[in-house]
């Protein structure tokens, strides 16, 4: 069985990083996104079954043409751990600036 894929494995490649910005202001089909792209529709296709998987986008069907949708609030995720770290290097700078005026 798979694991349910997470949203850092989404967003580790660059290819998935572009097409979330692609999305992030305007719904798109499938052959706009593709079109930006120097790869196959398939290969392009699996990113976005990727993003599907980890809950970044959404498919809605209109007519024949199926748009892909950025839900970005799942990126929320990815600020919750990166903050952890702002706070301790931030931490670690003050204590470097105190050490220096000390100086």
């Amino acid at each position: 069985m798979e694991a349910r894929r997470d949203v850092f494995q989404a967003i580790a490649d660059p290819t998935r990083r572009q097409i979330i910005g692609m999305l992030a202001d305007k719904s798109l089909n499938l052959n706009a996104i593709s079109d930006e792209f120097d790869m196959s529709r398939q290969a392009i296709s699996l990113h976005i079954k990727i993003l599907t998987e980890c809950g970044l986008i959404t498919i809605n069907k209109k007519g024949r043409e199926r748009y892909c949708e950025a839900k970005l609030d799942q990126l929320n995720e990815v600020a919750v751990w990166i903050e952890q770290y702002r706070k301790s290097w931030e931490s670690k700078l003050d204590n470097l600036e105190l050490y220096l005026d000390k100086l």
